[in-house]
């Protein structure tokens, strides 16, 4: 069952855009037992981001949160205070600061090029590539080998397929409108079914970090003594002895489990559903990806793939559909009319990681391979569902031809 608002419709995100029009950019709505606040235009953001953001750092506790996050033992729903900051600080050290994201540099351009291997060998037998799943595949990876130390798939195929089903499910699950969230007292019925789907999905999920650290642990000596720690090992030394930070806190097993569903659910579904709408658009729009090939050819050629430091003298690759005074709108939370990471103390950990990658991938995706839609097909279904993110309602499947010279792929 399917619970909607009528005056919000099916796509809460369009429906209270419209109703902002007609409306104004701060509303109040009644929905069910609760009171909620809509604010949507850049002044109204601010406000809220900024202004008034030591009052608005916690996350609502609505009921599939809860039901995923080890009770909100995580860092984007545990509410704000010492331990989500020492979550947030040891995070940033060791995972998605600056220096951090620069040192996984190598583990990023590895997947990356395993990732056009499997496109190659698609493409030689004339079989059309699923652009999310090759992006999940190679996310997934990336996060492992961060995180634990380990790849978690060896190729495309049935795991990692079932395993973004996973993360959309979990995705989709939370974003939707949930009758328990708006009527608190009727949530132990679970009318629409939604907490049992994502507790059943969060059991298979809770499997699969429990079976990583368990093969995570037996190998801990051997990464001591070759000096290479991973995220959980600077977890775990951080709390060592049951040390305690300057405010008493000290990370858990439990916020161990935490910090590794973020990384895999909020660092794997969203940052490749931008590069699989980015690929859409310009499989739809030839003429942009020709241009951005052009772009490519000249600064880097035919004869090797594209470097991370290299993304800076690309400046058509990097460019936005924004001219006149919003070309100078900046994303990463500074200029209220653009918001994608959010803004304020709550703002998302992950921006920087989330752009090198989406920017790396889209560049290597698009000059590594000629991109066509599967005969039959004239134009990408631009359809979405709603969700957490926004993802594409059917997968974007195209087939693709090597642009490089063979050795690039290897």
């Amino acid at each position: 069952m399917q619970f909607t608002l009528s005056f919000v419709g099916p796509a809460p995100c369009t429906g209270l855009a419209a109703l902002a029009r007609k409306y104004g950019s701060i509303m109040y709505l009644r929905m069910g037992t609760c009171g909620v606040v809509v604010a949507s235009s850049p002044s109204a953001a601010r406000t809220f981001l900024k202004a008034l953001d030591a009052w608005l750092a916690n996350r609502p506790a609505v009921a599939s949160a809860v039901d995923i996050t080890y009770g909100r033992q995580n860092r984007v729903f545990a509410d704000y205070g010492p331990k989500w900051k020492l979550m947030r600080k040891l995070s940033s050290v060791h995972l998605l600061g600056a220096r951090a994201v620069a040192n996984w540099a190598g583990v990023r351009r590895d997947e990356a090029g395993r990732s056009l291997l499997g496109m190659a060998e698609a493409a030689e037998a004339g079989r059309a590539v699923v652009v999310p799943e090759v992006l999940v595949c190679a996310l997934a990876n990336i996060v492992g080998q961060i995180t634990v130390s380990k790849r978690v798939f060896d190729a495309q195929g049935d795991e990692s397929s079932s395993y973004k089903e996973m993360i959309v499910s979990l995705l989709t699950g939370t974003g939707m409108f949930n009758i328990s969230d708006f009527v608190p007292a009727l949530s132990w019925l679970d009318l629409q079914g939604v907490q049992a789907r994502l507790r059943r999905v969060h059991r298979q999920f809770d499997g699969l970090i429990t079976k990583l650290l368990a093969e995570h642990a037996a190998t801990a000596e051997e990464r001591a003594r070759e000096g290479r720690l991973d995220f959980v090992d600077r977890l775990r030394a951080s709390s060592k002895d049951g040390d305690k930070d300057a405010d008493g806190e000290t990370i858990t097993e439990v916020n161990i489990k935490g910090l590794i569903f973020d990384m895999f659910t909020a660092g794997t579904d969203t940052s490749s559903i931008i590069v699989e709408w980015a690929m859409a658009e310009m499989i739809n729009n030839p003429s942009i990806m020709g241009r951005a090939q052009e772009e490519m050819d000249r600064v880097i050629g035919l004869h090797r793939r594209l470097e991370e430091s290299e993304i800076a003298n690309l400046p058509y690759l990097q460019a936005r559909s924004l001219s006149g005074p919003a070309a100078k709108i900046d994303p990463m939370g500074n200029n209220f009319e653009l918001i994608p990471f959010g803004a304020g103390r709550r703002i998302c950990a992950g921006k920087l990681a989330g752009m090198v990658f989406v920017q790396y991938f889209l560049g290597t995706l698009v000059h590594a391979f000629e991109w066509r839609l599967p005969d039959g097909e004239e134009k990408v279904d631009m359809a979405e569902t709603f969700g957490l993110a926004l993802p594409k309602a059917v997968l974007l499947k195209a087939v693709v031809t090597p642009r490089l010279v063979p050795a690039a792929y290897a």
